[in-house]
């Protein structure tokens, strides 16, 4: 009898043990997703879109979901390349600059030559250069990130405005709209194909090459990647002259949506790009980040924005809106961090 009782007392200690486990292993997970803030942006966005389907029967459409991605496109496409400076530890304040500039470079490239490639060509050749210029004033004359692309911002901005002499550029052949305007199948927007196309390969870039690697470890420790032999000047070169690249190319996709190059555009969108970097879960100290988390975040800023106009709220306080979101996505990664 004494023998079956302790059996009994075995097997119950047993169950409990796998019952603590079992336990334990759930902790686990919702510990790792809490940790994880693209994770909890991804929930956070399709909760977001469930709310907004109930407040408006016209949210939760095919069309309107697509015109989203399509909205998305510009800003996810600024914060990819902005993604590359942040995870290094920088930051970028000149995209909105430099994309109103490659714009109205490729505008006028277009004019002169009337080549859709000559005009592309143009316009990432000076997102290129411009990313150039900030690289160079970082690793040459040892300026902080913050004022060298606080200094390009104004220099871009204003290089647009002299060079049309502020006045807009309209007349775009059709081949050009319809990179910002053509749809796939006649659903699919043809810049939310770039953007898909883009991301992937930047992910793979960042996931699977020395130059990725070197990116984060930079972000980590830039001594250490110093001593390590690792040529920080030329990685950080060319970080932000693909951020650069990047403000380029989607000057190209917006201005082939409107049908106009404004040497005005891209006002703010380094806060909504850099917004959507840190929705996505990217440290504000460098290191660590995913760039698809970034792509997360891009759709969250552009959906609040898209759900504000539906629900008839005036777009004023959509500046109000991003940037409590800036701080919101800043203050989950301090305590994250703490935790």
């Amino acid at each position: 009898m004494f023998k079956s009782y302790l059996k009994r007392i075995g097997n119950m200690n047993q169950n409990l043990s796998d019952e603590h486990r079992k336990n334990w292993d759930v902790l686990s997970i919702f510990q790792y997703l809490y940790q994880q803030q693209s994770i909890s942006m991804l929930f956070i966005l399709i909760i977001m879109w469930v709310i907004l389907s109930l407040l408006s029967p016209y949210f939760f459409t095919v069309n309107n979901l697509f015109e989203i991605t399509l909205q998305s496109a510009v800003i996810a496409l600024i914060a990819a390349g902005e993604s590359f400076v942040i995870f290094s530890g920088g930051i970028d304040l000149s995209v909105g600059s430099v994309f109103a500039f490659s714009a109205i470079v490729g505008g006028l490239a277009l004019q002169f030559s009337g080549s859709v490639i000559v005009s592309l060509m143009a316009s990432i050749g000076a997102g290129l250069f411009a990313g150039f210029c900030n690289g160079l004033a970082i690793i040459k004359l040892k300026i902080p990130p913050f004022v060298a692309t606080l200094g390009m911002m104004g220099i871009a901005r204003g290089l647009a405005l002299i060079l049309c002499n502020g006045v807009p550029i309209y007349g775009l052949p059709r081949e050009y709209l319809w990179i910002g305007q053509g749809r796939i199948a006649g659903i699919v927007p043809v810049p939310t194909i770039i953007v898909i196309i883009l991301f992937t390969v930047m992910y793979f870039v960042l996931r699977n090459t020395r130059f990725g690697r070197f990116t984060y470890s930079i972000g980590s420790n830039p001594e250490a990647t110093r001593l390590s032999g690792i040529k920080v000047s030329s990685v950080t070169l060319g970080i932000f002259m693909i951020c650069g690249m990047f403000a380029a190319i989607a000057a190209v996709i917006e201005s082939a949506r409107l049908g106009t190059m404004q040497p005005a555009s891209g006002n703010g969108y380094e806060l909504l790009a850099i917004g959507s970097v840190f929705i996505g879960g990217a440290s504000i100290y460098g290191g660590e980040g995913n760039i698809f988390a970034s792509l997360i975040g891009a759709l969250l800023v552009t959906t609040i924005r898209n759900g504000l106009n539906i629900l008839g709220v005036s777009a004023f306080y959509q500046y109000v809106v991003n940037g409590l979101i800036i701080i919101f996505a800043v203050a989950a990664d301090q305590i994250r961090r703490k935790h």
